[in-house]
């Protein structure tokens, strides 16, 4: 028998349940019913009859026409509603006395059988509803006794019913649920036994039939499953940079001889191990695993010593997610530390900024007596110069001027550096910022043929912030979008006012920024795979300077159609 005839089957009797006792209970309600109306149509009615008959024999003295009139309607509607034994021969009497009332003089005697009359009647009524009202609770009682029975054993019925049928159908379901999750885990070994001849077992046997062969197709890819582990292993001991594995549950399932010789550790001691357990005692492996889980990253700089020496590394945790066959959802199943040896680069970033403090205050003895001597040249009391020799001299003390500013632009430079920035924040029109940094970089735009279209905001306003520094910034900006810009290109400055900032940003059409490099572009010495140009240094520097002048920085791209560099900086009060 088919599944579908026993669950039609089960709903059936469960219907036929419901139809037993909702007939039964509607038959004794109507049954109820019925009595009830009997009890009100004959009886209450003829007592309301009588009732008013009797109240009219007070008024057959003083106004016995209206009296009589309504003695007649009442004794008529009794006529028509005599329904007890022996109460057909009373309304007759009681229809006799009312005509002799009639044709005679009202007395108490003729009145006084009038009402004795109607109180007979009323007593057969009385006596009627008292035995009719016996009946209805007999007929109540045997409802309930009925009722009680049937439910009883409907309930019992649909109780075991209910308790069996649904494992009946449920207990091969969370069976064969089981054994789903069990192939899931990779137990090919699983199967199931259902002796039933339903789907169920037809179900089973095509689930013994999958997981047999999952089985044997396991076993037989085994060996590749080996060889391209070893693989894989062998291209991760190559690399020259560290690399540490984890999975989801944070136990080291590879490291590279590198990552050994960072960590001062024995393949042996971690392979398998859970890492924090050995980081308790090695805090360099502390600190690559802190921020390990999902969502979290660093872009500090983490120094070792190796073979004697300080290096600097850049951390990258790469979140390895999973999405299993047939769920929506992606798992985390671990993670892979990956560390660039930037040593190099942080010994050039030192050399440059020790040189370019020391060469900055070496220049300012020079300078200064650049200045002086300028000074002295323009003074007449030294000596006049002719037209020409003025303007020489003009000449001359702008470009002394412009080296004693590019000076102070090293000295700021150096300051970012070290980590200690001077600021004249002031009030600067946001038009001559985007000037400046135009106009330093006209000559790079002309060997390109690159246009610089300049779209600033009517009306917008000026912002509170270093002036030298902010137009450093827009320059650095515009220097890369210059550089990753095709010849013939364009590259677009804008200057906006927004809800209180005014934002300046640069669009070119270069080849774009993928996006999961986006969020690293600002990190000190990180380069984008592919461009050999740079230190790293520059849009790091851009960003301690927006953001120490309580702005903001950030970069939007699109692979194939360009990037756009955006800051932020408060309106000028």
């Amino acid at each position: 028998m088919s599944i579908k005839i026993k669950v039609t089957l089960g709903v059936l009797f469960l219907f036929a349940v419901i139809l037993v006792i909702s007939g039964l209970g509607l038959y004794y309600l109507q049954r109820l019913s019925q009595d009830s109306k009997n009890i009100l149509t004959d009886n209450y009615e003829t007592l309301q009859y009588t009732k008013e008959i009797i109240s009219q024999c007070d008024r057959l003295k003083t106004d016995s026409a209206d009296a009589l009139e309504i003695m007649e309607k009442n004794i008529r509607l009794q006529e028509s509603n005599i329904t007890e034994a022996g109460e057909g021969e009373l309304t007759r009497s009681l229809r006799s006395v009312l005509n002799r009332i009639k044709v005679s003089h009202v007395d108490d005697v003729l009145l006084a059988e009038l009402r004795n009359t109607c109180l007979s009647i009323q007593q057969i009524n009385m006596e009627a509803i008292q035995k009719k009202n016996e009946n209805a609770q007999q007929t109540s009682e045997n409802a309930s006794t009925y009722l009680v029975i049937t439910g009883t054993l409907c309930v019992l019925a649909a109780f075991v019913f209910i308790i069996n049928f649904p494992g009946y159908i449920g207990d091969p379901i969370a069976q064969l649920t089981s054994g789903i999750k069990a192939i899931a885990n990779k137990n090919y070994e699983e199967r199931l036994q259902f002796d039933r001849n339903d789907e169920f077992e037809e179900l089973a046997n095509a689930f013994n039939l999958m997981a047999e062969k999952l089985d044997t197709y396991e076993h037989s890819n085994l060996a590749k499953i080996i060889f391209e582990k070893k693989r894989i292993e062998t291209i991760i001991n190559r690399m020259t940079d560290p690399v540490i594995g984890l999975d989801e549950g944070n136990r080291i399932i590879f490291v590279n001889d590198e990552a050994l010789h960072l960590l001062h550790l024995e393949r042996t001691s971690v392979i398998d191990q859970y890492a924090p357990d050995i980081a308790i005692h090695n805090d360099l492996l502390r600190s690559l695993i802190k921020t390990s889980d999902p969502g979290k990253n660093e872009s500090g700089l983490i120094k070792a010593v190796v073979s004697g020496k300080e290096n600097y590394f850049s951390k990258e945790i790469i979140h390895v997610n999973y999405l299993p066959t047939g769920e929506k959802e992606n798992i985390n199943i671990g993670a892979v530390i990956l560390l660039k040896n930037v040593t190099a680069y942080k010994e050039l970033d030192l050399a440059k900024t020790n040189f370019i403090a020391t060469i900055s205050h070496e220049l300012k003895t020079p300078i200064a007596s650049l200045q002086m001597c300028v000074k002295l040249l323009q003074d007449s009391r030294v000596g006049t110069l002719n037209e020409e020799q003025a303007n020489i001299a003009e000449t001359l003390q702008d470009e002394v001027s412009r080296i004693s500013k590019i000076t102070n632009e090293l000295l700021d430079l150096s300051q970012v550096e070290t980590g200690n920035i001077k600021l004249n924040i002031k009030r600067a029109d946001s038009y001559d910022i985007v000037s400046l940094a135009t106009e330093a970089v006209k000559f790079q735009a002309e060997r390109k043929h690159i246009i610089i279209d300049i779209e600033i905001e009517k009306d917008v306003p000026a912002v509170q912030a270093d002036i030298d520094k902010t137009t450093w910034v827009l320059v650095n900006f515009l220097t890369n979008a210059i550089r990753y810009s095709a010849e013939n290109g364009h590259v677009v400055v804008k200057c906006e006012a927004d809800n209180r900032f005014v934002t300046f940003s640069v669009s070119d059409n270069g080849p774009g920024i993928e996006a999961k490099y986006l969020d690293r572009i600002f990190e000190k010495f990180f380069q984008i795979p592919g461009t050999a140009s740079g230190t790293g240094l520059g849009l790091a520097i851009s960003k301690e300077f927006i953001e120490a002048q309580g702005g903001k920085i950030s970069a939007e791209s699109v692979p194939g159609r360009g990037t756009t560099f955006t800051f932020q900086l408060p309106e000028g009060v």
